[in-house]
């Protein structure tokens, strides 16, 4: 008799123990589950940011070396000519040559995707 409760006790003890680290184990990976889309947003935004930068600072180089002489003053659409482009998401790319001024932006459509990058230089 003395033994069935013991058995009984040590089986309710594991019981308790098993639910408190079945506890532990949802409160530590319900926060890592709900992070991991924003991260993923974060880390792909990242990514665009970074691939417009290289491909706006490989355009600026392209029309400082002479390249802005076949555009005329004002704002107007620029195409870029790197593969790269086609990892961008959806936006527009313009330049703007004011005199001796060169701006080049490039806009994303959507404020999520890495947002604006702009060069700007004077021609030498």
């Amino acid at each position: 008799m003395v033994m069935l409760k013991k058995r009984t006790r040590q089986a309710g003890a594991l019981a308790v123990e098993l639910m408190v680290a079945m506890a532990i184990l949802v409160l530590a990976v319900i926060p890592l589950a709900t992070t991991y889309p924003q991260e993923e947003k974060l880390l792909r935004s990242s990514y665009q940011r970074a691939v417009a930068m290289e491909i706006v600072d490989g355009e600026m180089e392209v029309l400082l070396a002479g390249e802005w002489h076949s555009y005329k003053d004002g704002k107007q659409s620029y195409t870029f000519h790197e593969q790269s482009a086609t990892n961008l998401p959806p936006g527009r790319a313009e330049l703007t040559v004011t005199g001796k001024h060169l701006r080049l932006d490039w806009v994303p459509e959507k404020k999520s995707s890495g947002g604006e990058v702009v060069r700007e230089a004077d021609i030498k």
